[in-house]
């Protein structure tokens, strides 16, 4: 399959309302194997890793005035909520030609190139070439990161703010490659790493918002936030970004990955609250 030919690294839905300084991505949304992945993880293993469903859940905030980014590619083949420099030099036949930064979340096997699928189940059977990691981070993690600088930077040069939500979902319980293995998780934890990319008041205003509806709600804590809202999270410089985690109990069944009985009214909470936040942000910027 030649470059031009190889399936699109995002889908992009533009506002269907009134624009509102208002972006939503979804980075881990995709299950679907590039061709040139070969993982010895099996399917299932794999899909416990994949943000079922989180498109869909925010599949109607487009009509609230919001941009929505979703991946078209599995975070098990490279994740774009990494930093490109968070690669294990284990994963790789020979040395990365450029200077490599591992994060917590490499450490323990979930980098830029996942190395486990679950704890003790390995990604691969043999090590990837310089080539083939070039190749998915030029393919699809480079245009993915791309579309959604360029989606914050038009909301930020129309509106002279921007307000940006990156979108995932969580196993119901923590396991070995999480610092909270074993742990019971909330409904939604919402993440500014620490009032680093969004003001504390901000952050504390959505929380109140999912906990007015009945949900059980924390701020950072499993999830502090990790590349995207890092990267693009600047308060100071009208730049805000917080990280949304979904219990996936909530909505589906974990063990076998189908649509769950609350799906359908976790989507209309998500998009009413998407409503809200429009509201909110149209107001900031009158």
């Amino acid at each position: 399959m030649s470059p031009s030919d190889a399936p699109a690294p995002f889908v992009l839905r533009a506002p269907s309302a009134p624009q509102a300084p208002l972006v939503f991505d979804s980075p881990h949304s995709a299950i679907e194997y590039p061709e040139d992945f070969a993982p010895i993880a099996s399917r299932e293993e794999i899909c416990t890793t994949w943000d079922a469903f989180v498109d869909e859940l925010f599949g109607f905030v487009p009509a609230a005035g919001a941009t929505l980014l979703a991946a078209c590619f599995p975070r098990a083949y490279i994740d774009a909520n990494r930093a490109v420099s968070d690669l294990d030099p284990d994963l790789l036949e020979t040395a990365w030609p450029t200077p490599i930064e591992l994060s917590e979340h490499a450490r323990r096997g979930m980098g830029l190139i996942r190395r486990f699928a679950l704890p003790g189940v390995p990604m691969y059977h043999r090590k990837l070439s310089v080539a083939e990691v070039r190749k998915r981070i030029d393919r699809y993690y480079t245009p993915y990161r791309q579309a959604l600088q360029s989606a914050l930077d038009s909301a930020w040069r129309r509106h002279g703010v921007v307000y940006h939500f990156n979108c995932h979902s969580m196993k119901s319980r923590g396991n070995a490659m999480n610092r909270d293995d074993g742990a019971a998780r909330p409904d939604l934890v919402i993440s500014d790493r620490g009032g680093a990319t969004a003001a504390p008041e901000f952050t504390a205003w959505v929380a109140d918002y999912f906990t007015r509806l009945g949900y059980h709600v924390k701020i950072n804590d499993p999830y502090r936030g990790a590349d995207i809202i890092r990267t693009h999270g600047q308060p100071a410089q009208g730049r805000t970004s917080v990280q949304i985690e979904l219990n996936r109990a909530l909505y589906m069944n974990e063990a076998t990955f189908q649509r769950g009985p609350g799906f359908a009214e976790v989507q209309a909470d998500l998009t009413a609250f998407a409503h809200a936040m429009a509201q909110r942000t149209r107001q900031a910027v009158a």
